[in-house]
This record gives C-alpha cells, sequence and structure tokens, in this order.
C-alpha cells in the first residue's frame, strides 16, 4: 500500500484513553510510520494521536445523563463521520463507548474500513441483543476477559482474548515522583469518585461527608483524590472545600494513592481492577439519576456492579449502591473494616487471585498484533 497508513481510533472515556495510549506505542512499535487521529484526551494527544474531539466533552454516566448531552454527543458523531468520509483511514479501532461507537462502526463498514472493536461493551451483563450489531459492523473483536471470548465465540464473531491492559499499565502510570506527601505516620484513606464530571458531582460531596465522620473515630486520617485527565480539577477542589480536613488532591497519581491508602472508597468501574492489582482493599460506592438506576434495575442481568467483585464471580469488596451510598452507611462500613485486620488481610489475599485472573502482561502488544493484521488485510 503506498503512503502513509491512517488509523482512526474512539476512545470516550478516561480508561479508554489510557488503554488506547498504550495501543497506539504498540502499534508504532510494529509500524513507525503510522498517523493515528481521533477521539481521546490527554494521554492519547501524548501518544501521537491527533486528537479531533477531546473526549471529556463528551463522557457520561448513565442514561439521564447521555440525554443531557445528546447536542454534544451528535457534534461529536457529525464530526468522527465526516473524518471517515473524508479522511477514509486504513482502519477504525473504536475503545468501548458502545451506542457512540457502533454507530460510528456502521458508517466505517458501509464505507469499506475495517473495524476493530478494543475493549468491547458488556454485553454479557445487559444489552445482550447487540452482539448482532456487533457481527454486521465488527470486523474483529479484541477482548480483556477470558469469558467475553467463550461469549463470542459461541455466536461466531471473530474474537481474541489479549488479557487484561492494565496489567501493562499499572508500572507506567506511577507518577515517577517522590511519595513523601503521601506517606505519613498516620492511615491514608483514597477518595476515588470516578473520571467523569458527573461522577464528582454525584459522588464526591458524599464522599466528604464521609471524610467528616472518620475524622472524628481516627485521629491524624488522612485523604487522598486523584483527579483523572477527563476531570475538571477545579469541580473536586470546590466540592473538597467542604470537608473539616485538608484533601491531598492529586493529578495523574491515581497508582500512587493505590500503593500507599490503606482503604479506598471508590466509583465502580475499571479503577476496582488497577486496586486489586495493587491489592488495595475497598469500598465501592455509586450513584446515578433515579431514571438511570430504574432502567438499570430492569435490564442488568448482573449481580455486581464492581468489576472485581464480577471477575471474581462473587463479593470480596462491599458494594454500596444508590440510596445504601450514604455517607453514614460508607462510614460505618468503612470503620468496620478498619478495626478489622483479619478481614483485610482476606480481602488483600482475594483481590490477589482476582489479578491473577486477568491474564498475562503484553494485552497492548497482542492487541497491536491484531490491529497490524487488519491494516494487512487478513
Amino acid at each position: 500500500m503506498g503512503g502513509t497508513r491512517k488509523v482512526m481510533i474512539i476512545a470516550g472515556e478516561a480508561s479508554g484513553d489510557i488503554h488506547g495510549a498504550h495501543l497506539v506505542k504498540a502499534m508504532q512499535a510494529l509500524s513507525p510510520g503510522l498517523e493515528f487521529f481521533g477521539i481521546g484526551g490527554s494521554v492519547l494527544r501524548q501518544a501521537g494521536v491527533r486528537i479531533r474531539v477531546d473526549n471529556s466533552q463528551i463522557a457520561v454516566v448513565g442514561i439521564s445523563e447521555a440525554l443531557a448531552k445528546l447536542r454534544i454527543l451528535f457534534k461529536a458523531l457529525k464530526v468522527a463521520k465526516e473524518d471517515l468520509k473524508g479522511i477514509r483511514p486504513d482502519l477504525l479501532i473504536v475503545i468501548d463507548f458502545p451506542d457512540f461507537n457502533l454507530r460510528v462502526a456502521t458508517v466505517a463498514r458501509k464505507l469499506g474500513i475495517p473495524v476493530m472493536y478494543y475493549i468491547g461493551p458488556q454485553i454479557w451483563a445487559w444489552r445482550t441483543g447487540r452482539v448482532k450489531k456487533i457481527k454486521k459492523v465488527i470486523d474483529h473483536m479484541v477482548v480483556i476477559f477470558p469469558f467475553e471470548a467463550a461469549f463470542y465465540q459461541k455466536r461466531h464473531v471473530p474474537v481474541t482474548f489479549v488479557g487484561h491492559p492494565l496489567l501493562d499499565g499499572m508500572m507506567s502510570t506511577r507518577s515517577g515522583q517522590t511519595k513523601g506527601d503521601l506517606r505519613g505516620d498516620s492511615m491514608l484513606i483514597g477518595l476515588l469518585p470516578g473520571s467523569r464530571n458527573e461522577e464528582i458531582r454525584r459522588l464526591l460531596p458524599t464522599m466528604v461527608q464521609v471524610a467528616n465522620m472518620l475524622c472524628d473515630h481516627i485521629p491524624g486520617v488522612r485523604f487522598a483524590i486523584p483527579v483523572a485527565s477527563s476531570v475538571d480539577r477545579a469541580l473536586v477542589e470546590a466540592i473538597a472545600e467542604g470537608g473539616r480536613t485538608r484533601f491531598l488532591i492529586l493529578s495523574d497519581r491515581l497508582r500512587d494513592i493505590l500503593d500507599e491508602a490503606t482503604l479506598l472508597i471508590t466509583a465502580s468501574g475499571t479503577v476496582t481492577l488497577e486496586a486489586a492489582i495493587a491489592g488495595t482493599p475497598m469500598i465501592i460506592v455509586y450513584k446515578v439519576s433515579n431514571l438511570s438506576y430504574w432502567l438499570a434495575k430492569l435490564l442488568v442481568r448482573v449481580e455486581y456492579i464492581g468489576l472485581a467483585n464480577l471477575v471474581a464471580g462473587k463479593t470480596v469488596v462491599p458494594e454500596l449502591i444508590q440510596h445504601q451510598a450514604s455517607a453514614e452507611k460508607i462510614a460505618r462500613q468503612a470503620l468496620q473494616l478498619l478495626g478489622d485486620e483479619k478481614r483485610l488481610a482476606e480481602m488483600r489475599r482475594e483481590l490477589s487471585c482476582i489479578a491473577e485472573n486477568l491474564g498475562a502482561p503484553g494485552a497492548s502488544q497482542r492487541a497491536a498484533q491484531v490491529a497490524m493484521n487488519l491494516l494487512s488485510g487478513n
């Protein structure tokens, strides 16, 4: 093929931005002349991707939140479609973010552009019927859990299990800074309210209330809040001002906090797997709008909301969801855990088992090889 080969990549959320960047770097190692562009955030930009739409504009939580951002989402969708038609990339890689990405993939299929889906939608949990759409518009699924591969194989969808990219990224996401600001004689608790502004607004005020309560019971306790690149730091700082203690608000320091914290109070999602790999005990909390919660109760087919518990197939870490996620109940659960070293030790042991089930390191390199095969027409 003559000329520079172009790859369009779409990562609608902060976690996809990180995993996409590792994939891009692995592809660049295999073929240094590739040109990347698409939708993503600061991490993909640093990896050399020309960002057409910043994903902080389109990240959403829940159905009602998506409705509130419809205009912005449609604008981003228009940009993606125009790029497919105008630039005609040699390959489209989409990462998670299914409702948006499947629409883009449909256009790519009509244009004859091969599509790789990396880290697919959780259709094993809800809206299983989407597999029909995937079968029509996706050339190859690249999945990160072994049970996902079995799901797609059963339905005759081309699929490759590569393992979880977190196993590649955990070391490289350490900040490289000294941890003196996190280390101390007193206990450190990590507050992880999520990677989207909507999550911050729903969860962080409650977490600040929890911190106020824990200050009454644990002398000198300290709290750290990591700030994802997709989050408005000023929003985090404004909410944290309501606390009775000083919060360490740290950008790009998630892994450092995971390493140093005794306990995490965290939103559900990929971060629970990162905590599992780090072996850090946690309490999972989550709130969405009442509409989103009601619809999820009707549609979701899995027993757990936290990925750590889903991979384990049992309750390893406590989950407090929606009305259960009150400051009083979270604080009570935290104090019970912190007062029971035997339970904390058992939780750490079971978290290490979860990490072992995520596969071997090298997921990004294996995914890159699938992408290169698609670029070569294989």
